[in-house]
């Protein structure tokens, strides 16, 4: 029998790294709504009294950026000057400029005669990965699935007033002992949240261990040996952009499996679906997933491999983990001849020219039941099950 401890994180949309993300992804979201053929790469920095973004976009409509940024940041609950960031009086700069000719030579190089799917080329080299297990209902790790409920449930206590001495900015981490692979209990929970300055840390603990802990964690996964930390340096009222610089996408293990699963590195926010760090990532979660749920494995990790201005993956692996019947080879057959992972098809299968995506910016961009995400869908389980019923 083997033992073991896992622990992932996740962050609150309060956190200055995570207010730039939904910043990045709020521009992106309103580009599209007007305009989706726009080319978009949106860096967000914040720090105290400042949001500066930057960055490349090519669009034909008109974004007020400066509208964008204030109301994410009143959204988020960043709306006076006490919680250590004001959405009203903060300076916002822009420096934005087009995307470069060299790079959109390679995403729109349409050929004469050729496919317009094999056309489009891939928006920049990279790896990416996509990941599912049958932890939970989810198919989603269950620490990082559970830290996102704690995080999520923060801001709706927050927001709701349950506990209004709560601030935007926090952090939730959840340690899950598994026993030959398979989750037992839950070690540890830390949280850490931004306060009132009033209020003193017994009241904070009691309040979020029965309105937070003990509404998302179930009872049976925790026993007398669980330990709890709650505010652990016993104090954090200043917090967001004025307590710690934010930036856009420094948060890409958090946005994905709480590092159960590799990553290629590529961070998501602000970037249109040209771009195969979000729009491949996305695909290889997709796959991921329909291959756990027809039960072809119960662990699977995806890896696609792009080169910029070429549509075809430069490379497909595939890892079950020792969980599944087929091999290798005859898995990558089968996402061949199921998925299609060209760029432009990626696009248009999951309906990516959307503006869904400052939605996903907080929370983790996987194992949304709350969200209708076209990479979340199950639609490919029947045809996957065909060749588990061939193989037995």
């Amino acid at each position: 029998m083997e033992r073991w401890i896992f622990t992932s994180e996740s962050v609150t949309e309060g956190h200055p790294d995570k207010v730039c993300d939904q910043i990045s992804d709020a521009i992106l979201d309103e580009i599209l709504r007007y305009d989706t053929g726009a080319r978009v790469a949106c860096e967000t920095l914040a720090t105290t009294g400042m949001v500066m973004i930057s960055g490349e976009i090519t669009t034909q409509t008109y974004v007020d950026f400066t509208s964008v940024v204030r109301q994410t940041l009143k959204e988020i609950g960043y709306d006076r000057g006490k919680f250590g960031f004001d959405a009203e009086t903060c300076s916002v700069l822009s420096a934005i400029k087009e995307q470069s000719p060299d790079i959109a030579m390679g995403v729109d190089r349409f050929k004469e005669g050729a496919d317009e799917l094999d056309a489009f080329g891939a928006g920049d080299q990279g790896i990416m990965f996509g990941y599912a297990c049958d932890e939970t209902p989810e198919y989603m790790p269950m620490p990082i699935q559970m830290a996102h409920h704690l995080a999520r449930r923060l801001a709706e206590v927050r927001k709701d007033g349950t506990l209004p001495y709560l601030r935007p900015d926090g952090k939730t981490q959840v340690s899950i002992e598994y026993v030959d692979g398979i989750p037992q209990r839950v070690d540890t929970i830390v949280i850490s949240t931004q306060h009132a300055p009033e209020v003193d840390l017994e009241t904070i603990r009691a309040g979020l261990k029965e309105h937070v802990i003990d509404a998302v964690v179930d009872g049976d996964m925790m026993d007398e040996a669980t330990r709890i930390f709650v505010n652990p340096t016993g104090r954090f009222v200043i917090g967001g952009p004025m307590g710690d610089v934010g930036l856009t996408g420094r948060k890409i293990i958090v946005d994905t499996y709480g590092g159960a699963a590799r990553h290629g590195g590529g961070a998501f926010s602000g970037k249109d679906p040209t771009k195969v760090d979000r729009s491949a990532t996305y695909y290889a979660r997709y796959i991921a997933k329909n291959i756990v749920a027809a039960g072809l494995a119960k662990k699977c990790e995806i890896g696609l491999s792009y080169a910029i201005g070429v549509a075809k993956p430069i490379s497909i692996y595939v890892d079950t983990f020792g969980t599944s019947d087929f091999s290798g080879a005859e898995l990558e057959k089968i996402i061949f001849d199921t998925f299609d992972p060209r760029p432009a098809a990626i696009i248009k299968n999951l309906e990516l020219l959307r503006p869904i995506y400052r939605q996903v910016a907080a929370y983790g961009h996987f194992g949304r039941h709350d969200l209708d995400l076209p990479w979340e869908r199950l639609d490919k389980v029947d045809a996957l099950k065909s060749y588990v019923n061939q193989k037995h």
